[in-house]
């Protein structure tokens, strides 16, 4: 089973977060059904461990810390409108790089590559995050190629994806490269969502 720890903090996109958590939760529900085990099992994690409020006002409880979660198999980041002041946030950053420690997978999606980029995760690789972002991305200087037209890009150990649903699209990507492609059109379907393995937005 691949554990997928998913960081929230005070601004981030709900959408960024909720729609990945629903494709990890919605592709085991799948395998259940056919008898098989479960093979996501999603994590809820926060600076310190501490309750932490949406961009629009949703607060979400009962996180865990970095340090509670230790080795997992994924990490996702997600996006904020406030770019520049997550960026400023020592806790939220320094808890990136606490789950990237322990993680031989990290995504981000829409401006989570941003919080990637200034960690040195990004460097030398290519990149991708919402189409209105690419500009600025690129010009951090702390990624490889900025791709555009992309609902994805997999690096490898670093995979970021473009804005809003585009990480369900990831999401779904990460389905198929973890189980298979079969399971990743099926949990498609389930949410009612087309879906091109290829990535193309």
């Amino acid at each position: 089973m691949a554990t997928i720890a998913i960081l929230l903090y005070d601004g981030f996109d709900i959408l960024d977060s909720g729609g990945p958590y629903e494709v990890f939760l919605t592709a085991s529900r799948l395998q259940v059904r056919r008898g098989e085990p479960g093979g996501f099992d999603v994590v809820l994690v926060s600076p310190g461990g501490k309750d932490v409020t949406a961009y629009g006002g949703m607060t979400v409880t009962a996180l865990r810390s970095p340090e509670e979660v230790g080795d997992v198999d994924i990490v996702l980041v997600p996006g904020a409108i406030d770019v520049a002041g997550t960026l400023a946030d020592a806790p939220t950053m320094a808890a990136v790089s606490a789950l990237a420690e322990h993680a031989p997978l990290v995504t981000s999606v829409c401006t989570g590559a941003f919080l990637l980029a200034k960690s040195g995760l990004l460097a030398g690789l290519p990149a991708t995050t919402h189409w209105e972002d690419l500009g600025d991305l690129e010009a951090t200087g702390d990624t490889g190629p900025v791709a555009s037209g992309r609902r994805w890009v997999d690096a490898g150990a670093v995979v970021t994806s473009g804005g809003l649903t585009s990480g369900i699209h990831m999401a779904l990507h990460l389905v198929a490269r973890l189980a298979t492609p079969e399971l990743a059109v099926a949990t498609a379907r389930q949410l009612e969502l087309p879906f091109d393995l290829d990535g193309a937005a």
